[in-house]
């Protein structure tokens, strides 16, 4: 095995050319012979027990050749990558140039490398940091939506629907007098003001009394999912069975000492204000953060190869189908979108991801930021805690080089975050 040439052809690719010897190459073939002799019928011999050169003879010289190139390269391509001394993110068009018994195997192909980056100017970011106070009118607020979840049914029956009753009707759509499928319910509960239904349709409810039939006019939204009916007027024949109020309890100590541990109602509104700035407060971190990464990556310059997105992508793609346990071809045909269209919606994360971790590592580079034994023993110790198993499993799952680069980004972070120059604001 050996790399015969080695050129950069363009930015962040390398053309290459490399062999394999007569002897490995036979030794493939004879692997491969091996492995299919099983599965092979010849007249004369049982079942799995012909001799390679009677198979050969039977069915072509090459009869194992496909398969011995096949292992011969996808057993060998990481050395062969390890060789070139390149930071390889991918290996694209590859190609067999030759396949002779006498002389051996070569194969050529481009090796697409990380970028080079250039990144200054990362010390003293000036950013600003704005927190949001927390006025009387937001604790009010809260305790609002505590009244409403805690509101009582009651039946209306003196008066017409209004926003925030809950009406029964029975409904059914039609397209230009024609019944669609799917737009027929009975007996429905549509709280009023929800938004649940097509934009329009809750309104023209508004008002109505119990025992009305009525049209309501409606135009399904441009982008509607389902193709039949997006973009289209419809009517929607309604009957107001049932009105359903709302009575909300009164704000008092009564009401404070029913929903929560405390006392008296000023007691709770103290809490809920504490909770309400303890949510600004990482609201205002977690966008002081976002507003230095957007400043670091935009300080960052590099001709990033767009596999190392798309390879970003599929890691995304990954993490949703694991965090919400769904195959992602079963979700899209549920929601009717091709695979394209759900790996858009995660471009920009991955590109932003992708920028952020090249600007990192310069970083790390030109700092010379070290790792020492005892961080990584401490990461180690902390991933058997957050998974509950025994280090040992952990470090037989997790590289310790992995560890060792993911500590280097965090570091190279900090640093960043610790030099910034941040303007508190409150807003």
């Amino acid at each position: 095995m050996e790399i015969i040439s080695q050129n950069k052809t363009a930015t962040n690719t390398t053309a290459i050319e490399f062999a394999f010897t007569a002897e490995e190459f036979e030794n493939a073939v004879s692997a491969a012979y091996n492995r299919r002799k099983k599965n092979i019928t010849v007249p004369g011999f049982r079942k799995g027990k012909a001799p390679r050169k009677v198979i050969e003879a039977q069915y072509g010289e090459g009869v194992f050749y496909e398969d011995a190139v096949n292992s011969l390269y996808n057993q060998n391509i990481a050395a062969i990558v390890e060789k070139t001394g390149l930071e390889v993110v991918d290996v694209e068009n590859t190609e067999v140039v030759e396949v002779n018994k006498e002389t051996g195997v070569k194969f050529k192909a481009d090796i697409i490398t990380k970028p080079v980056v250039e990144i200054s100017d990362y010390k003293g970011i000036e950013v600003k940091k704005v927190t949001k106070a927390v006025t009387d009118e937001a604790v009010n607020a809260e305790i609002e939506k505590i009244r409403n979840r805690n509101a009582r049914s009651v039946t209306v029956e003196d008066r017409a629907a209004a926003n925030g009753d809950t009406a029964v009707i029975d409904f059914e759509g039609f397209l230009d007098g024609v019944a669609f499928e799917g737009g027929k319910g009975e007996k429905f509960p549509l709280e009023l003001g929800s938004g649940s239904f097509i934009l329009g349709f809750e309104d023209q409810i508004v008002g109505k009394n119990i025992g009305d039939e009525f049209d309501v006019n409606v135009t399904f939204p441009e982008h509607y999912q389902a193709e039949n009916l997006a973009g289209k007027p419809a009517v929607f024949k309604c009957k107001l069975h049932e009105l359903k109020g709302k009575e909300l309890p009164a704000v008092d100590d009564d009401f404070a000492k029913d929903v929560s541990e405390f006392d008296t109602l000023d007691e709770y509104k103290a809490d809920i204000k504490s909770k309400l700035e303890k949510a600004a407060a990482d609201e205002a971190d977690t966008n002081l953060d976002n507003a230095l990464v957007d400043a670091l990556v935009s300080k960052m310059k590099a001709e990033v190869p767009q596999v190392m997105y798309q390879r970003r992508i599929d890691d995304i793609v990954r993490e949703w189908s694991a965090r919400n346990r769904i195959r992602v071809e079963d979700y899209l045909k549920y929601v009717g979108q091709t695979m394209d269209q759900f790996r858009a919606n995660f471009t920009e994360v991955a590109k932003r991801q992708v920028d952020l971790r090249l600007a990192l590592e310069k970083i790390a580079e030109l700092e010379n930021i070290q790792v020492s034994d005892e961080d990584i023993e401490k990461e180690y110790a902390d991933m058997a805690e957050q998974y509950k198993m025994e280090a040992d499993k952990v470090k037989a799952a997790v590289p310790v080089d992995a560890i060792k680069n993911d500590l280097r980004i965090e570091k190279a972070l900090d640093l960043v975050r610790d030099s910034a120059k941040i303007e508190e604001v409150t807003e």
